[in-house]
């Protein structure tokens, strides 16, 4: 009996440890739809910096616009990562300012070859890119486009001849290429931009972004984000 009296308050005693780690305060991010190796890179370390600060990451996929539009709203807690400056379209969108990983927006091709140079050189051609892509719309106004929810489908009209040319993240492209076994597919030099990308919280959570801030400098310093880049970018 009295052993049994001992079990029981042993297995007690362990319940509200495990209780507590089950109820971690949970972090929902969106980030635009599709298997993009730039955001897996920014979810690991996002997750990596919310366990040290004793929180849980839940990534939500939207398409196109309403990643942002969520986040914005507050109906998820953040966004993933994005361009620097986007709280000034999205008011209740603060930034952590640490780098996450380092976007690059290149030119996919299937048989058109010109000089790039700069964004006025692709004036001639009909353009796909992944609806919500901040840098591709905001440089390609007035010219032919063809926003799409995902890059598989921007790709897959690249090769159909619905477009010309596909718009998107080097390592992120080169997945799609070859996830989808296209040929014929180049890619041209040189990159049309090249920028950091954050990670932004809804305003309701401007509190964490100091210690964000603290944990992802000390992620840079002990080399963790450079790890996971490592591990999960291909260029």
């Amino acid at each position: 009996m009295r052993r049994r009296a001992f079990l029981g308050c042993a297995v007690l005693g362990v319940l509200p440890a495990l209780g507590s780690a089950q109820t971690l305060p949970v972090m929902t991010l969106s980030t635009l739809d599709g298997n993009d190796p730039a955001a897996t890179v920014a979810e690991l370390v996002l997750r990596e910096a919310y366990r040290r600060l004793g929180r849980a990451v839940k990534v939500q996929r939207l398409p196109g616009e309403r990643a942002l539009m969520y986040a914005n709203a507050g109906r998820t807690d953040g966004e993933l990562y994005r361009k620097l400056g986007l709280e000034r379209q999205y008011p209740n969108l603060v930034i952590v300012p640490v780098p996450l990983l380092t976007f690059e927006l290149v030119i996919f091709s299937r048989g058109t070859s010109f000089t790039v140079n700069g964004w006025e050189s692709l004036r001639p051609f009909t353009l796909g890119f992944v609806r919500g892509n901040k840098i591709a719309e905001e440089n390609t106004r007035d010219m032919r486009v063809e926003p799409v929810p995902n890059l598989e489908l921007a790709f897959n009209k690249l090769v159909m001849g619905r477009t010309d040319l596909v718009l998107s993240h080097r390592a992120s492209g080169m997945a799609v290429v070859r996830r989808l076994k296209l040929e014929g597919i180049t890619m041209l030099e040189p990159p049309l931009a090249s920028f950091p990308a954050y990670h932004y919280v809804n305003i309701k959570h401007a509190a964490l972004v100091p210690e964000l801030t603290r944990v992802l400098r000390q992620m840079q310093a002990d080399r963790t984000i450079e790890r996971i880049q490592a591990r999960h970018t291909t260029q």
